[in-house]
């Protein structure tokens, strides 16, 4: 291939980017034409590679020089299986990486086998990168074609300071919206998950249009109910949006679609309510001008028998025919629907369009609600836990993302306690912070009064949406009066009060008050957690107090500890300290066989960034990202940030270091044991056997003011406790959290002592 790489020059033009047809081959690889540099002007490093791979006989080259290269955006797609393949793949997720070398940018293919790398968060936007292998991959339809692909790389530190000024080398990866390298996807989807939209292919700019009525027919529900199966054109509908699901995706490689996204919503009006299904490029265009409230007129839809297995939400009235027996379906074509909002002015009382109805409940009524009872929540966020990621199959790559938060409406001491999937608003889901009004909709009650303590909290639906900021036009407005409201100084007060007790609250997948939930940081991608269930005799436990901030170390004088003491680093917790024999348990079956052991794994770290810290709201940019997963694209920081050790942890309680020793005596396991305060139920407040603490995840001391580190009396009760298991078999359940960046951290979950050995 010959050619000539060009220089960067000012304009949205650069030399050597000769596109003589920007049509994309979707089946092949675009790219622009490779040209070689000019004397004049400082040469790019990206510049010498693509010289070098264009002259080499090989399919890749090693750079004659590696320079550090700075990582801009880490992009995900979906490939498709490519003409040649005769058996379906399982879905392959690609990654195009971009990059800067000070000189150019440019936009090249992650090989597949260096995915991991995503998954680990060790490839990650702001980071330095250098690149010791690459390939081409040339676009065999189109003479000197193709994109530059990363082989190999080696993942740097994190930069403090990155450039945006330089261009693009090519000026099809400028394109808007922005398109995937490879395949024949037209965008990009979200970093970590599948149903938040992501790119500029999601419109914003839908308005309300005042429409004439007067030569336009429309027909009820209800009527077209009974009648659409006999019909082959359908009269206009005006409904009201009751209910807006989150976006489903549904792409595969053997599809040709191009968005193959799937909406639901429920619509209204005075004979009934129905759902309607937006499919594949309409979603792109409407999904997020579309909001609870607004009035439809939907034109050339069609109509098909209802999905027998979707359960539909609950009507706003009940008194509204809830009609099941038919969907409404809106498409780009076959036909084309032609979608119209009609302002709220227009709006006729004769219509009889169905009002909004929330159903708000207040966290004292809570108590009483039934099992699966769906409502309304406002209030104030009192605690926000970092984002997290569960697979929704075993063997695929699809993952749910989640948060825990607490919202307090000051009728309870208690908070609210939602398990907050994303709802497809990622502008929301991604910037919520404590000290704010927060709305929840749709969400259903979880409870299990049999548990000790008693299993209680939210989780949302499909149909939840949440409002974080200004209430003024928001659809529940009308509602809000109704519901108790705690002032500004009510929830400044109640924060102040709770905030510790609230980011003591532990919660996991399946048992929420069971097991610790910790936020985590901006170094890390959303977590993914497994189950992982192991046997053996408990061998040894020592506490571990939290660590302190290096402005407590600094004002703190040398006195002796009484717990081993590890202090914090950016590796994690680690150090050396004073402790007395009495201040950690060991088996004497440990001390016989730790030095015959084959294995031994270390896993009772608890990393800075799976510490709770208390909330500063000068600081909340800082802190909100600190807990959300890793960007896509590269932000440059605000100043100098500060960090993350440097603000005080809001647990009070450290953790224990448990080691529990196999079956047959060769391997053992160091894992974190994290208790917590609960002071609802005295039927456990006395630590009788260490497996009732564990079983509970709880302990219920009374707490000190300002004493973040583990309390003596409590350490020995537990230490005490924990000899009556010597030699004991366990059962023990573990929760394997992997926060990226090669850290892992492993916490004891519950441990059971079987009855039948057997």
């Amino acid at each position: 291939m010959s050619g000539e790489l060009g220089q960067p020059q000012a304009g949205p033009s650069h030399a050597g980017l000769d596109l003589p047809n920007p049509e994309r081959n979707r089946a092949g690889v675009p790219g622009g034409v490779i040209r070689r540099a000019g004397a004049q002007g400082r040469r790019s490093w990206i510049q010498k590679v693509l010289e070098q791979i264009t002259d080499s006989p090989l399919q890749w080259v090693t750079p004659s020089e590696v320079v550090p290269v700075a990582v801009l955006a880490v992009q995900r797609y979906l490939l498709e299986d490519e003409p040649r393949d005769t058996i379906p793949k399982p879905p392959l997720y690609c990654y195009d990486v971009t990059i800067s070398d000070g000189v150019y940018q440019e936009k090249c293919y992650l090989d597949p086998s260096l995915n991991f790398l995503v998954y680990k968060n060790i490839l990650k936007v702001g980071i330095e990168m250098k690149i010791s292998r690459v390939s081409c991959l040339y676009n065999e339809k189109r003479l000197g074609q193709g994109i530059l692909c990363i082989d190999n790389v080696h993942c740097g530190e994190t930069l403090e300071d990155i450039s945006l000024e330089t261009p693009f080398r090519n000026s099809a990866h400028e394109e808007v919206p922005e398109r995937p390298l490879r395949g024949g996807k037209s965008h990009y989807l979200a970093l970590w998950n599948n149903e938040d939209p992501y790119g500029d292919i999601w419109l914003t700019n839908k308005q309300p249009e005042e429409h004439n009525f007067n030569n336009t027919k429309i027909i009820s529900l209800s009527h077209l109910e009974m009648t659409w199966s006999n019909r082959r054109n359908f009269p206009a509908l005006l409904v009201r949006i009751l209910h807006k699901s989150k976006l489903r995706y549904y792409g595969k490689p053997d599809k040709k679609m191009i968005e193959p996204y799937q909406t639901f919503l429920e619509v209204a009006d005075s004979s009934g309510t129905v759902s309607v299904i937006m499919w594949n490029a309409l979603c792109p265009e409407w999904y997020k001008s579309l909001r609870v409230g607004l009035v439809l007129l939907l034109q050339d839809y069609s109509v098909k028998k209802s999905y027998p297995f979707r359960m539909q939400p609950l009507p706003v009235d009940p008194q509204i025919k809830l009609i099941s027996t038919m969907e409404i379906c809106l498409n780009l074509r076959d036909p084309p629907t032609n979608i119209i909002i009609i302002p709220e002015k227009q709006v006729k009382p004769e219509w009889r369009l169905p009002k909004l109805n929330h159903r708000f409940i207040t966290r004292s009524e809570l108590d009483d609600m039934p099992e699966n009872h769906i409502c309304d929540v406002i209030g104030i966020l009192v605690f926000v836990g970092r984002v997290q990621r569960s697979k929704k199959k075993e063997s695929r790559e699809d993952f749910w993302s989640y948060r825990w938060i607490h919202i307090a409406d000051g009728t309870s001491e208690q908070p609210f306690i939602v398990e907050l999937f994303s709802t497809s608003q990622p502008e929301i889901f991604e910037n919520i912070y404590p000290m704010t009004y927060f709305v929840c909709t749709q969400l259903k009650l979880v409870r299990n009064d049999a548990q000790v303590p008693k299993l209680l909290y939210l989780t949302t639906t499909n149909e939840s949406r949440v409002f974080l900021t200004g209430h003024r036009g928001q659809p529940y407005t009308n509602d809000i009066k109704n519901a108790n409201r705690p002032s500004t100084s009510q929830a400044t007060r109640r924060e102040n009060q709770s905030q510790e007790r609230d980011n003591n609250k532990q919660y996991q997948d399946d048992d929420p008050m069971g097991s610790q939930y910790f936020p985590a940081t901006h170094e890390s991608l959303s977590p993914t957690k497994k189950k992982r269930i192991l046997q053996g005799p408990c061998a040894k436990l020592i506490p571990v107090p939290q660590p302190e901030t290096s402005a407590q170390r600094g004002n703190r004088p040398d006195t002796p500890n009484i717990f081993q003491r590890r202090e914090s680093t950016s590796a994690g917790v680690q150090g050396k300290a004073r402790k007395t024999i009495s201040d950690r348990w060991e088996s004497p079956l440990w001390r016989e066989k730790k030095f015959g052991l084959i294995d031994h794994f270390h896993y009772s770290c608890v990393h800075p960034e799976s510490i709770p810290r208390k909330f500063i709201f000068e600081q909340r940019k800082f802190l909100t990202e600190q807990f959300n997963s890793q960007p896509a694209k590269y932000i440059p920081p605000e100043g100098r940030p500060p960090k993350l050790e440097d603000f005080k942890s809001a647990r009070s309680l450290g953790h224990f270091e448990v080691t529990i020793l196999g079956l047959n005596h060769e391997i053992a396991i160091d894992v974190a044991f994290l208790p917590m305060y609960s002071p609802e139920d005295l039927r456990t407040s006395q630590i009788d056997t260490l497996l009732t603490c564990m079983n509970y995840s709880c302990v219920y001391p009374q707490e000190t003011p300002g004493n973040d580190r583990l309390p003596r009396a409590l350490a020995g009760d537990i230490i005490k406790a924990v000899t009556k298991l010597d030699k004991v078999h366990i059962v023990g359940i573990l929760d394997i959290c992997n926060l990226g960046n090669n850290k892992v951290e492993v916490y004891l979950h519950k441990i059971y002592s079987p009855t039948n050995t057997s």
